[in-house]
């Protein structure tokens, strides 16, 4: 701790008498930092530091990288910005050396500032000072990693739209016709196959695969190790959860995503009830979060890889191209995939015109059109409300009498209070009709038996989910509906051979673990995924400490 004759050799606090001093060395933390460490992130709550000794440097996010932006050192404040103007940090402060931090908070720091005026004073003057350094670092137009040129709704185009936006990968879509586009292709139009990828040293890439994109993104696209402590199969809320804990508590963890992390969850545009968000928090910022928080502690998050085989009794996973990993333990958090909307010939519009499930990248698709969505749950409300705010008028056909048999509350109200968004229930989809693009649906009015034909160029499925378990080996044992059994249902399947009872998320296959969605009885809530990501890691834990 600071003791009151250290105090008084920093500047900022030179001139402050006995009884200031006093309630400063109660109050104030005492940082000690190895290089690379770091006070505090980007856009964390505010609070001022002061270095005492060595070297800080703050960072910000610039075009996707980590660039320094301005140095601390001895005597020199981090944080008076935010403290003068009541806003999160505007970038990160670590140590470049072993260094010792001086931090106040905002309460303490008032508390001081109505006992010694002339403190807050040099700390809005500092402020002022380092303004114009922030401008210019902010001022710098953000430079895409990559151009994809194709209409916006071909399917080619639509997916490397949402693999590129969900993976936080910097890019501008153009027209073909676009003369920023033409003049990246070469001087004429693009043709197809779409999409065609221009990257920033102006090569071409013609309806490359979302591996080949990962791959020139910078993304992870092959396993760094061939030996872990726990794979992670799946990277939604409950396995990016699980990568976190995993990592964090020292297991070489890794997470095999076959998209983008974030799982159905990602594509979220508002999730309002979820714990620490008060005003709400879009799916992809969660996932965002998460997924850095994973990176960070070392978590290795490989994705455009999809896992093909388990062995239980090898503790092996194999992936897609013939990688084989070995490992001690297994999580299971795949969860589930869009159930097909049963229309004949729908599946020659998806991705150009019927879409299954919706996100904010999909913006663009509904901007001045008259929007069909068809479902009753919350992600159906949630994509409601968001396109509302984009499209001519939002129409959600519901089967059901009523949204309250399947939607939550709150977005019921806000539903209703939306005039751009009309509800049918006891309706739905019976045809779809167009040549390369969706033009126009039938909707039947179960009540009185009509169909009526409505021009549609945009329709959203978000119809509930399905398991997709079929490819799991034999020794791990499902539900009637392809659900993953765990703990004394698993014992009860009859599969279960140890003579311990499994724990709470164990499969009928020891040492191999089911959370999120994909797990038979599981709340279909972020929340609840994300709980028992965390939890599987403290079974993940248990059962290494078992003989083997």
């Amino acid at each position: 701790m600071f003791t009151i004759d250290e105090l008084a050799t920093i500047p900022l606090f030179s001139a402050l008498g006995e009884k200031e001093l006093e309630f400063l060395a109660g109050a104030v933390e005492d940082i000690h930092l190895i290089p690379g460490e770091y006070v505090a992130h980007e856009g964390e709550g505010r609070f001022l530091a002061v270095v005492v000794e060595g070297k800080t440097e703050l960072t910000k996010l610039v075009n996707g990288g980590e660039q320094v932006i301005g140095v601390r050192r001895p005597g020199e404040l981090g944080g008076e910005i935010p403290m003068t103007l009541g806003t999160p940090l505007p970038a990160s402060m670590r140590a470049v050396e072993p260094t010792r931090v001086l931090k106040l908070t905002v309460e303490d720091f008032h508390t001081l500032a109505a006992m010694a005026p002339a403190v807050s004073a040099a700390v809005g003057a500092a402020a002022l000072e380092r303004m114009e350094m922030l401008k210019s670092a902010t001022a710098q137009p953000i430079e895409p990693a990559m151009f994809v040129i194709g209409p916006r709704v071909d399917p080619g185009v639509h997916g490397c739209d949402s693999f590129l936006h969900r993976n936080q990968i910097r890019y501008e879509r153009l027209d073909p016709d676009d003369p920023g586009a033409v003049t990246r292709t070469g001087g004429a139009a693009a043709v197809a196959p779409f999409p065609v990828v221009v990257l920033r040293d102006g090569t071409q890439l013609i309806a490359p695969t979302m591996r080949v994109v990962a791959t020139v993104a910078g993304l992870t696209v092959a396993p760094g190790r061939s030996q872990y402590d726990v794979v992670i199969v799946g990277g939604g809320p409950a396995g990016l959860t699980a990568a976190v804990n995993g990592a964090s508590e020292g297991l070489q963890t890794a997470l095999i995503e076959s998209f983008a992390p974030g799982g159905q969850a990602g594509t979220s545009s508002r999730i309002e009830n979820y714990t620490g968000f008060p005003y709400g928090v879009s799916g992809d910022e969660l996932a965002s979060r998460a997924l850095q928080q994973a990176k960070r502690l070392g978590a290795e998050i490989v994705v455009t890889r999809r896992v093909e085989r388990i062995d239980p009794v090898e503790m092996t996973v194999t992936l897609d191209g013939g990688d084989v990993l070995r490992t001690k333990s297994i999580i299971l958090a795949m969860g589930v995939e869009w159930r097909r909307l049963e229309v004949d010939y729908i599946d020659r519009f998806v991705g150009s015109g019927v879409y299954y499930g919706a996100a904010p990248s999909d913006a663009g698709l509904a901007q001045g059109t008259d929007v069909y969505l068809v479902g009753a749950g919350n992600s159906a409300g949630q994509a409601a409300i968001f396109f509302s705010k984009h499209a001519r008028s939002v129409t959600l056909l519901v089967r059901g009498e009523a949204l309250a048999e399947s939607m939550s509350h709150y977005l019921i109200e806000q539903i209703a209070r939306n005039a751009n968004i009309r509800v049918e229930t006891r309706s739905e989809v019976v045809a779809v009709h167009g040549d390369d693009q969706l033009e126009a649906i039938e909707v039947i009015d179960r009540r009185t038996g009509t169909t009526s034909r409505r021009d549609a160029r945009v329709l959203f499925v978000l119809i509930g989910a399905e398991a997709a378990t079929d490819w799991l080996p034999s020794e791990i044992s499902l539900d009637k509906h392809g659900f993953v059994l765990t703990g004394t249902d698993a014992t009860k399947a009859g599969q279960w051979t140890p003579d311990r009872e499994p724990f709470a998320l164990e499969t009928s296959a020891p040492g191999i673990f089911a959370v999120g969605d994909i797990r038979s009885g599981s709340v279909k809530r972020v929340a609840a995924s994300v709980g028992e990501g965390g939890v599987a890691i403290a079974h993940v834990h248990r059962y290494l400490q078992l003989p083997h």
